[in-house]
């Protein structure tokens, strides 16, 4: 399968973003585990398996274009000093992730890459989900404060 340079320089910042988020969620969940909150550690360990998803699906597609995945540097994991420090964290992440998909999306679209546009639009919708559903537990932590 031939594929635009471009498109794989997208799907490889993908692929080191989607790397990132499984480290920060794995930290955040073992601190959350640590401090005494295993339900949270759950929830967050559950986040870091949806992201190890996306970075399967981006290895595979990568892998059927004949290239070889590999992540760049990875970004630190933001642990937070309190829950909506971490919150926040993680709706930064959430939304750098939205805005790159989007970008990548396009670039697909423009490439008339209809593969690669249905993988990016899919974990597009996941990482919006993502996004909703911190903004549903931070209102959710609010209306117990």
């Amino acid at each position: 399968m031939s594929v635009d340079s471009r498109t794989l320089g997208w799907l490889t910042r993908a692929l080191t973003h989607e790397m990132s988020a499984v480290q920060q969620y794995l930290a955040q969940s073992t601190l959350a585990r640590l401090r005494g909150e295993p339900i949270l550690g759950e929830k967050l360990r559950q986040e870091a398996m949806e992201e190890l998803e996306h970075a399967e699906r981006l290895m595979e597609h990568l892998i059927l274009c004949g290239v070889s995945p590999s992540a760049g540097n990875l970004t630190p994991a933001r642990l937070g000093r309190n829950w909506e420090e971490l919150m926040m964290s993680n709706r930064m992440l959430e939304v750098n992730a939205v805005h790159l998909y989007r970008d990548a999306l396009l670039h697909a679209q423009r490439t008339r890459d209809g593969e690669t546009a249905a993988l990016l639009e899919s974990i597009l919708n996941d990482e919006i989900a993502h996004i909703n559903k911190i903004d549903d537990m931070r209102a959710e932590q609010n209306e117990l404060d």
